[in-house]
């Protein structure tokens, strides 16, 4: 879908200073410099002249020497054969025909040095791309191959004996005879489809002009040699690079002796003259045919007097240059169709040019006249159609000689080479270009230019108007352009080399209101309007943009860009033109801002800037005030719209905003249409700014975008115009598609995240999607439900019945009740049928009954298909029974056990028994003590009842609380010395009467069952205040490490003899456990830490060894590890400790067994030395540690104190010393211990390599707390 456009053309005259009379006879690229070296001559005096030429006109006379005539005689003239830059030693290789080979070196002086001859002439030569090996046809005849030193490396001759190297044998590929035809084709005679139906015998062509040319392949490996066999045929014969035959071509009637062989190596191309025309054909490196085309001249040139002098492929293999007497066609191939996409007319007078691709640079040639060089720059370019709706219809044009062939893909995607409809032109277009209402095309030709027009509303075929405008002959235009819909605008040079813009104005199908022409003072390579501000940007080849207004005749600039951009289009940010340009080599600019690297293509639409890249991508950045703002999407963006993967290759063709798609082209010519996310979600935005919810339902129902979308994007909006939305939609099946595809997500925060940088003017409509009751589907439903039951009832019962059941939970009994108002009616057994199909209908049925309704039962019932002997015998039953009865069946077939229970209770007193065995039957003691509740006697059975439930089920504290109500006292003391209340037990059993020796042993027990459960301050206070035993009140508070209340009590009790007989003898046995346990701690901690150390740098010097403790020292250390099919398929060297291969690790299953898996945990318990799982134990157990340490911190601290008041400094400062300085050594060692690192242990792998880093940050350093201590220690 592709055009060449001409983005640099000049014109040199050059003339021979020595040899006025002498034409250009050859011609190289000097790629150092990118200049031509042009040779003139030999004249008739012998002299020949090299001269080197600028694009710029610059000409620089290189050296001039006299050649030696071919015959030695003063009036025969030799003839150059080949000319030859050789860069790495800056000479220049010239061979004669008469045979001689001169070297011209420039460095360090120029030196012309003649360094052979070749006996029987040149006929022709040519070098290897390499520059390694230089082929050469003599006229013996015979090929000769040299090295770059002018060695031989072998001599080969022309013998009649190389048409048999190869054996040409056609199965018939392709031809009709072997497609399938039908049965007709039974009906016809058979034939061998290997046996052409005529065969060539190699004919020679009556125009051939007995030339022998030579082409090298791209990588030069293998050269082809076309040359006339014994006056008879033409024949091509292909050589290695060692002067080995390969191959001969295949016999070929009218082949001529222009050939290419196209770079890439695939193709040999040559001429075939027939009768009636004249075709490029195509041979493969065996000499067999491979495809053809008709050459395109126009009706005015018959093929007799067409005349190819040469042929060409550029350095990409990209086009096709095939050099006529009379003009120069560019040809490119796509979808298998091969294209004339330019066609240049030569004025040469004696009709012998020259033409030469630039070596580097693909699009980039010269072309040599007697005394003039022409240098011309193409580069690729899609010729689109507007991109702004309404008018965004992405036409596309397409040159192929005199046809255009127009594409609207906004209409039909139409793969090339087909096209919707073709323009039939007088030639060939130069440029073309399309109007911003897509209905007209400006085609520029060579001398005129063409207009197009072309509606759509109503359809019509393209009308052609010819020659609107006469180009002068003193200018050279090259680029076309539309200023407005009636102005157009030419860019071209004029004989000065300056660019000069011709503006005309089209009043009428055929006339021009209006013709400027503008000349500017510097040389433009692109050209494109301005758009709504008016003019047309240029682009001078520094990089340079300006905007030139016709109508004030002046430039404007607009930026700089850093490097010169083939590739511009304007953009609007804040109302100011911003210049997005693409050089060469793949960098994508905005102003001077640099904004991504291997970019392919892009294309500038009114809120997006879309681009492609060699990564296989294709990225939307929107359009934001500010250049600098403008944020470019990662090549990884996970869940970004913004950026999207394509196939390998594809370039960006056109885009449609209105219809929110692309359309990509493939590498190999096929087209593609996508609906990127980024375009449909800003439509579907867009619309829902502007109201406009149909148009976004459609467009998110086509594009299956989430409809939540609707609602979340704004909330608020949705709410107020529901009845809006349902207007828009209409139809039922359109709101019920909305409502069912309803969830709490917001999808905005999620899977459509706002990628456009807020503004500091936030769209109003745009809110939360947290609704007043934190439930969002039930409150779109319910606001569905108030509009359509209010104005729609029966026009939308279907979408009201959706709403209730799309409602989390689903609301059905609100549907069934409403159902159940439409008996009789037309709607009511379209209603159940739609709620059956909504629903489970086994639940529904159960709904159903659930409102009492049988009717709808029975009803929901037959749409179930349920069995009728199911569900019949039932419903007849409950019709049956009074209704307070059927009730409480059908609650109690529900499961609705305190509904049930509430029948029984309305049904009267009488019912009592019944509603007391069914509470204890279902256990609904808190329902019916609340039914009961105003009759005393029933609630006091009732609370027995579940106080005895309680009892069974070990609640005691609840059961005491129950019995003490019933004033049952000897059950709830009970009940509380199990749950040990002993405030509760003593208290009732104080207020009881119990006696006194068995109030004594019921404290006691109290008190030892306290103690068992280490509440030390409740034991004591039992002893203290019941029992009056203070040594056994003290002996516990000092066990809870409660010294200071021992202290107090046998003060305040009288009995400060305890202090030295009791607490002391205490504090010395605390102090004695506490100090070892401190010491035990610290020698733990010591060991443990040393291993550890240990462990870790053993892992780190060695893993293998670590892990696998099989390692020999020998063993070898290149051993590849590149995954294979064999060593992903099983274990690792890991696989042993994590449970996981490869293949699991990635999928993050396990193939652990539960026995395995227990062994392991036993494995790791244990912590055996020398073990994989060893440190993982010995972290762990310096934690426990930790910990241990910290459930003794508190009572140490008493402790401290304790020892500090009774007289004992020395102990309390010994035992603060020793926990500060254990403290102090957790301190230094738990940032090692628990470092943050990824440790390669089973435990973080239980379940695969993948929960590595996930396992490694849930590592939690323990916190070593501070000790107080006291300061006067």
């Amino acid at each position: 879908m592709r055009n060449l456009l001409k983005t640099r053309q000049s014109e040199v005259g050059v003339d021979s200073t020595t040899a006025p009379d002498a034409p250009i006879t050859a011609s190289t690229w000097d790629v150092s410099t990118d200049t031509l070296i042009c040779a003139f001559g030999p004249s008739q005096d012998g002299v020949v002249e090299l001269t080197r030429v600028t694009q710029t006109g610059e000409s620089t006379l290189i050296t001039e020497w006299e050649a030696l005539p071919e015959d030695d005689s003063p009036t025969a003239a030799d003839q150059i054969v080949s000319l030859r830059y050789l860069p790495d030693t800056s000479s220049i290789c010239v061979l004669f025909a008469s045979g001689n080979i001169v070297l011209v070196r420039e460095d360090p002086v120029v030196e012309v040095e003649i360094l052979g001859c070749i006996d029987s002439g040149i006929s022709a030569a040519a070098w290897s791309p390499d520059e390694e090996v230089l082929a050469i046809t003599t006229k013996a005849p015979g090929l000769l191959l040299m090295t770059r030193e002018f060695e031989p490396i072998i001599e080969v001759p022309f013998t009649s004996e190389d048409l048999k190297a190869s054996q040409h044998v056609s199965v018939g590929w392709g031809k009709a005879e072997t497609q399938f035809q039908g049965k007709h084709a039974k009906a016809q005679g058979l034939r061998d489809p290997t046996v052409p139906e005529k065969i060539d015998s190699g004919k020679l062509s009556d125009q051939d002009d007995g030339q022998i040319t030579i082409t090298w392949r791209g990588d030069g490996a293998y050269l082809a040699v076309s040359v006339v066999e014994n006056h008879e045929r033409r024949v091509i014969r292909v050589y290695s690079r060692e002067g080995q035959l390969d191959s001969a071509s295949e016999p070929v009637d009218g082949l001529e002796s222009p050939i290419t062989w196209r770079p890439v190596g695939n193709l040999i191309a040559s001429v075939q003259r027939r009768p009636d025309r004249v075709d490029i054909v195509f041979f493969e490196r065996n000499g067999l045919r491979h495809g053809e085309f008709t050459l395109k001249t126009g009706e005015k040139t018959p093929s007799t007097q067409l005349k190819i002098t040469s042929m060409f492929w550029n350095g990409d293999s990209t086009v096709l240059a095939i050099c006529l007497a009379d003009r120069l066609q560019l040809w490119s191939m796509g979808n298998y169709h091969w294209y004339l996409k330019q066609e240049l007319i030569l004025q040469s007078a004696d009709n012998k040019c020259g033409f030469f691709w630039h070596p580097e640079k693909p699009l980039k040639f010269a072309i040599t006249a007697s005394t003039l060089v022409k240098f011309s720059s193409f580069v690729w370019n899609t010729a689109t159609g507007p991109f702004v709706p309404p008018n965004d219809y992405g036409i596309v044009g397409v040159v192929d000689g005199d046809k255009l062939k127009l594409t609207p893909m906004r209409i039909a995607n139409v793969p090339p080479p087909m096209s919707f409809c073709d323009a039939d032109l007088d030639g060939t277009p130069v440029d073309i270009a399309i109007s911003p209402s897509s209905t007209r095309i400006a085609v520029l030709r060579n001398k005129s230019a063409d207009l197009v027009d072309w509606g759509f509303k109503p359809r019509k075929e393209p009308q052609v108007t010819r020659n609107i405008v006469q180009t002068d002959k003193a200018a050279a235009f090259r680029q076309i352009c539309f200023v407005s819909e009636d102005v157009v605008c030419l860019l071209g040079e004029n004989n000065a080399g300056h660019s000069i813009l011709r503006c005309f104005t089209l009043e009428g199908p055929e006339r021009l209101s209006q013709d400027e022409t503008h000349e500017l003072q510097t040389s433009i390579c692109a050209l494109k309007t301005a758009g709504e501000v008016g003019g047309v940007l240029c682009e001078e080849e520094n990089g340079n943009v300006f905007r030139y207004s016709f109508s004030e005749k002046t430039a404007y600039p607009v930026c700089k860009l850093p490097a010169a951009c083939p590739w511009i289009q304007p953009g609007t940010l804040e109302e100011q033109i911003v210049v997005f340009g693409l050089t060469e080599n793949g960098r994508l600019y905005a102003n001077e801002r640099l904004l991504a690297s291997s970019v392919t293509s892009f294309s500038v639409t009114n809120a997006h800037l879309i681009f492609t890249t060699s990564h296989h991508v294709i990225k939307f950045v929107h359009l934001t005030s500010d250049v600098h703002d403008l944020e470019v999407p990662s090549d990884d963006a996970a869940g970004d719209e913004r950026c999207r993967n394509i196939e390998r290759g594809s370039r960006l063709v056109c885009v449609m905003p209105s219809k929110f798609s692309l359309v990509l082209q493939m590498p190999r010519g096929n087209l593609e249409t996508i609906y990127p996310r980024a375009l449909v979600l800003a439509g579907v935005r867009r619309s829902i700014e502007a109201r406009d919810y149909k148009k976004a339902f459609l467009a998110c129902r086509d594009n299956r975008v989430d409809l939540n979308l609707l609602h979340d994007y704004a909330p608020s909006q949705f709410l107020e115009c529901v009845e809006l939305f349902v207007q828009q939609l209409k139809k039922v099946e359109h709101i019920d598609l909305v409502l069912s595809q309803l969830r709490e997500e917001d999808v905005t925060k999620t899977m459509y995240r706002e990628t456009l940088a807020p503004t500091t003017t936030v769209p109003a409509v745009v809110g939360t999607s947290k609704t007043a009751d934190g439930n969002k589907v039930n409150t779109i439903c319910n606001a569905f439900i108030d509009v359509l039951r209010r104005k729609y009832l029966s026009k939308h019962m279907q979408n009201i019945i959706t709403a209730y059941v799309c409602k989390t939970p689903p609301d059905h009994e609100s549907a069934l009740n409403l159902i159940a108002t439409l008996k009789g009616k037309e709607l009511y057994e379209q209603a159940i049928t739609h709620i059956c199909w909504l629903s489970d209908v086994n639940k529904l049925y159960d709904t159903a009954l659930g409102i009492y309704d049988l009717d709808v039962a029975i009803m929901v019932a037959q749409q179930a298909q349920k069995d009728p002997r199911e569900y019949l015998p039932f419903l007849q039953s409950l019709q049956e029974m009074e209704e307070l009865r059927r009730r409480y069946t059908i609650d109690d077939k529900l499961g609705r056990y305190f509904k049930a229970l509430k029948s029984l209770y309305e049904m009267g007193p009488e019912h009592f028994e019944e509603s007391r065995s069914y509470t204890i039957q279902k256990e609904l003691y808190t329902d019916a003590l609340q039914l009961y509740k105003y009759e005393a006697e029933h609630l006091k059975t009732i609370m027995r009842d579940y106080a005895s439930f309680l009892h069974s089920m070990n609640c005691f504290r609840e059961a005491g609380f129950a019995y003490e109500y019933l004033s049952e006292h000897s059950l709830a003391i009970e009940c509380y010395q199990t749950a040990l209340l002993w405030r509760e037990c003593l208290f009732l059993a104080s207020s009881s009467n119990v006696p006194a020796s068995s109030l004594k042993e019921l404290a006691e027990s109290l008190a030892e069952s306290l103690l068992e459960s280490k509440e030390y301050q409740n034991a004591a206070t039992i002893y203290t205040d019941h029992l009056e035993d203070i040594p056994a009140a003290a002996t516990a508070l000092c066990k809870g490490a409660h010294y200071a209340d021992a202290m107090r009590t046998v003060v305040l009790k009288n009995q400060p003899a305890l202090l030295e007989s009791l607490i002391d003898p205490l504090l010395r046995e605390a102090f004695a456990s506490t100090s070892e346990l401190l010491a035990e701690c610290r020698g733990q901690l010591t060991a443990q830490t040393a291993r550890i150390a240990e462990l870790r740098e053993k892992n780190a010097i060695d893993p293998l060894a670590y892990f696998d403790g099989t390692t020999e020292a020998d063993a070898p250390d290149n051993v590849s590890l590149a995954p294979t099919n064999a060593s992903t398929s099983g274990g690792t060297l890991f696989t042993r400790y994590t449970g996981a291969s490869l293949g699991t690790a990635q999928t993050g299953v396990s193939r652990k067994t539960s026995k395995n898996r227990r062994k392991d945990e036993r494995k790791r318990a244990r912590g055996k030395k020398g073990s994989v799982y060893e440190e993982e134990y010995l972290v762990n157990s310096i934690r426990r540690l930790i910990e241990r340490v910290q459930s003794v911190h508190d009572d140490t601290q008493r402790l401290v104190e304790a020892l500090f008041r009774r007289g004992m400094r020395e102990s309390a400062a010994a035992l603060q010393g020793m926990v500060k300085e254990l403290l102090a050594m957790l301190e230094g060692c738990v940032g090692d211990v628990f470092k943050q690192q990824q440790l390669l242990s089973p435990s973080l792998l239980e379940d695969g390599i993948l929960q590595q880093e996930e396992a490694a940050r849930k590592v939690e350093v323990p916190v070593i707390p501070a000790f107080e201590g006291l300061s006067l220690l």
